[in-house]
C-alpha cells in the first residue's frame, strides 16, 4: 500500500485501487480483484463506506461480488449502470457473429452485481468532509468518469484509464468504438482538454503511476493523439469546434455546430437563453450499438456558450420531438443548470414515461416536463412569443415551433424534411407516419410563411422562392403513391397493424397484475365487430375480452389485465392480442414485453 497524497493510498491489483481515508473509514476508487480488503487494517481502515467505479471494465471490478457480500455499497457511472447491474442481459444480447461493434463492452463483468446508486455527471458524492465531483471523461469507454477531489489545497483527479503516463494510454483498442473509427481518441482529447482547464495538481490513473505534473503529461498525449487523427484524416475540425461550438444565425439566434442533432439557442436581452432541442452535446463520433452505455450526453459546450455570448443562464429547453438525439441532454440541463423543460402536451407523456410506448429512438430514462404546452396556443418567454403546431410526418409526435426574432419569422421543424435544400421527405413508418402527413405540413408552412427554417440535422436555410409549392407537390405525390401501393379493400394504415398494446414494456415483480389498454382500429369502410383474445405464456392469467363494434375506420380502447405468476424471473416475456374483425382473422397483431427481476 503506497501513500500518494494526504489520506490517499494506492493498492496495486488488476488495476490501481485508491483508498481515500477518513479516520477508520474509507472510500475505494475502483476495486480490482477485491484483494484490497485484506490490506486495509495496515493503514488503520476498519470500514469501507463505498466503492466508486470509474468505468465498467473487468480489471476495474472483477471482485465486486466480494464487495457486495461484505455489504459495501457500489456506485457506478450512470451511463454504464446496465453493464454492472444487468450485465447478464448484456451478455445475452451482445452481437458476436458478424460483429462490427468494436467497443470493449465484452471486457465487462461476468455476472451482474447489485448497485447502490449511480454517479451522475457533474454531481457530487460526499464522504465526510470530502466531496467527489463526477466529471464525464469519455475516451477509454463511452461512459467513463473521473472523480475530482480537492483537499488541503490540492486538486486531485482519479482519471480511470483516460491517461496512464505522460503521452501514454493503457489501451488504444479501447478507443475504437466502431468498426474502424477513432471515436474514443477524439473523445479522449476533449476530456483531456477539459481536465487540463480544471488545472489538476495530481492525476491518479487506473494503470500506471501517479502523475504529479498533469499539464505536460496531458499536452504530450494530446499531441500524439492529434498526430494520429491527422494521419487517419479524421476529425480535422475538432479544435475549431471546441473553440467556437456555436455560430450566430441572427444576432439573437444561434446554432450549435458540434452536436448530432442541431440545437438552437435564442438569447434574451436579459442574458437568459432558451434552447430548442438538446441531445448529444459536442459529439466526437457515434459508437456502434444502441445500449445505454453507447450513448453519452454531456454539457461540454455550455461554459463556452455562456462566455462567448454573454449568457448568464440556460433558462428553458424546448424539444421539437421526443427522439433521443434531440432530448438526451435535457435531464443534465435540468439537474446541473436548473433549466426548465417545456414540452408540447402532444409528446410530454412519451418523455416522462418512455417504457410505456412502442416507438423508435426513445431515451432510456424518464425526462420530467416542467411545463406542458398546448398546441396552437401562443405563449411567452421573455420578449418572445411562441406557438407550437402539430407537425406529423417524421413522427406523429412532433411540433413546429413558430416565433419571430430580429425581424424574421422562424419555424423550427426538427427532422420533418431532410437535405440541405429541405426538400427530402424524412418519414419513418414506426414513428406512426401516415401517408397524408406531408400534405398537412406543406399546408402549415404555406399558412405560416416562415422566412427561416431551422432543421434538425442540416443547415438552417432562408426559404427560397417556390419552396412551399415544391413541398406541396412532394407531399401530394407521396400520399398518392401510398394509396396506389397499399390495399384497396381494407385500410391497414402505413404501419400495417390494426392493434397496439400499452404499456409496451412493463417491469414488475411476479404475482402482480398489469393493467393494459388495447387500441383497435377498424380497417373497413363499414361498421364491424372486433373480437380479441389475449395470448399469454402458459400459467399466466388474462382478462377474457368481449367483442366490440367499431364504426367505419374508427378506433377504440379496450381495457385488459394480465397477472404475472408469483416467483417469475424473466426478461422480456411476450404477450400479444389475437384480433379478428368482421370474421376476418388478422392474427397476433400487437405484442408487449414484461420483465420481472
Amino acid at each position: 500500500m503506497q501513500q500518494v497524497a494526504d489520506n490517499i493510498y494506492l493498492f496495486q491489483d488488476t488495476c490501481n485501487v485508491y483508498v481515500v481515508c477518513r479516520d477508520e473509514r474509507a472510500v475505494l476508487v475502483d476495486f480490482g480483484s477485491g484483494d484490497v480488503l485484506d490490506h486495509l487494517e495496515a493503514i488503520g481502515v476498519r470500514h469501507v463506506q463505498a466503492v466508486l467505479m470509474t468505468h465498467h471494465h473487468r480489471d476495474q471490478g472483477q471482485g465486486l461480488p466480494r464487495a457486495v457480500e461484505a455489504g459495501i455499497p457500489v456506485y457506478v457511472p450512470h451511463t454504464e449502470q446496465d453493464l454492472f447491474q444487468h450485465v447478464d442481459e448484456h451478455w445475452q444480447a451482445r452481437e458476436i457473429v458478424n460483429n462490427y461493434n468494436m467497443r470493449q463492452d465484452r471486457f465487462s463483468l461476468l455476472q451482474s452485481v447489485p448497485i447502490a446508486g449511480t454517479l451522475k455527471d457533474y454531481g457530487t458524492f460526499s464522504f465526510g468532509d470530502h466531496a467527489f465531483t463526477i466529471i464525464p471523461t469519455p475516451g477509454h469507454t463511452t461512459g467513463s468518469i473521473s472523480l475530482w477531489l480537492e483537499q488541503a489545497g490540492q486538486r486531485i483527479a482519479f482519471t480511470g484509464d483516460l491517461i496512464a503516463a505522460p503521452g501514454k494510454v493503457w489501451s488504444m483498442a479501447a478507443t475504437q468504438w466502431s468498426y474502424n473509427g477513432a471515436e474514443g481518441v477524439t473523445a479522449s482529447i476533449a476530456s483531456l482538454l477539459d481536465l487540463k482547464d480544471r488545472q489538476a495538481d495530481l492525476l491518479l490513473p487506473s494503470h500506471g503511476h501517479p502523475i504529479d505534473a498533469p499539464g505536460p503529461a496531458i499536452d504530450l498525449l494530446m499531441e500524439r493523439f492529434s498526430r494520429l487523427l491527422q494521419l487517419r484524416g479524421q476529425n480535422p475540425r475538432l479544435f475549431e469546434l471546441r473553440e467556437q461550438p456555436y455560430e450566430a444565425i441572427t444576432p439573437h439566434l444561434l446554432r450549435h455546430r458540434a452536436s448530432i442533432a442541431n440545437s438552437y439557442v435564442l438569447r434574451s436581452d436579459s442574458g437568459k437563453a432558451l434552447m430548442i432541442d438538446f441531445g448529444y452535446d459536442f459529439v466526437t463520433g457515434t459508437p456502434l450499438g444502441t445500449d445505454r452505455a453507447s450513448r453519452r450526453p454531456w454539457l461540454y459546450t455550455i461554459p463556452m456558450l455562456k462566455r462567448q455570448f454573454d449568457i448568464e443562464h440556460v433558462d428553458v429547453v424546448m424539444p421539437t420531438h421526443f427522439h433521443d438525439d434531440h432530448v438526451a441532454g435535457i435531464n443534465l440541463l435540468r439537474e446541473v443548470e436548473g433549466t426548465q423543460h417545456w414540452a408540447a402536451d402532444l409528446f410530454a407523456g412519451i418523455l416522462e414515461d418512455p417504457a410505456r410506448y412502442d416507438l423508435p429512438c426513445l431515451w432510456y430514462d424518464p425526462i420530467p416536463v416542467d411545463r406542458r404546452l398546448p398546441l396552437e396556443t401562443p405563449f411567452q418567454w421573455e420578449e418572445y412569443t411562441f406557438t407550437l403546431y402539430p407537425l406529423p410526418g417524421h413522427t406523429r409526435y412532433a411540433v413546429a415551433i413558430h416565433f419571430e426574432v430580429d425581424g424574421h419569422t422562424v419555424l423550427a421543424t426538427g427532422d420533418q424534411y431532410a437535405g440541405e435544400n429541405g426538400l427530402e421527405t424524412n418519414y419513418v413508418y414506426p414513428n406512426r407516419f401516415e401517408s397524408g402527413d406531408y400534405v398537412k405540413s406543406a399546408a402549415l408552412y404555406q399558412r405560416l410563411q416562415p422566412d427561416l427554417i431551422l432543421t434538425g440535422h442540416w443547415q438552417p436555410f432562408w426559404v427560397p422562392d417556390n419552396y412551399f409549392e415544391q413541398i406541396e407537390s412532394f407531399g401530394a405525390a407521396l400520399e398518392s403513391l401510398h394509396n396506389d401501393l397499399l390495399p384497396d379493400l381494407l385500410d391497414l394504415g402505413t404501419e400495417g397493424f390494426l392493434a397496439r398494446i400499452t404499456p409496451y414494456q412493463a417491469f414488475i415483480r411476479g404475482g402482480y397484475t398489469i393493467a393494459y389498454e388495447i387500441e383497435v382500429r377498424n380497417p373497413f369502410d363499414y361498421r364491424a365487430e372486433a373480437t380479441l383474445r389475449m395470448v399469454v405464456p402458459y400459467g399466466w392469467e388474462a382478462s377474457v375480452l368481449e367483442g366490440v363494434w367499431l364504426e367505419p375506420h374508427a378506433t377504440c380502447i379496450i381495457d385488459c389485465q394480465v397477472q404475472v405468476p408469483a416467483g417469475l424471473l424473466e426478461n422480456r416475456a411476450r404477450i400479444a392480442v389475437d384480433l379478428s374483425i368482421d370474421g376476418r382473422r388478422f392474427g397476433q397483431q400487437a405484442e408487449a414485453l414484461i420483465s420481472s427481476r
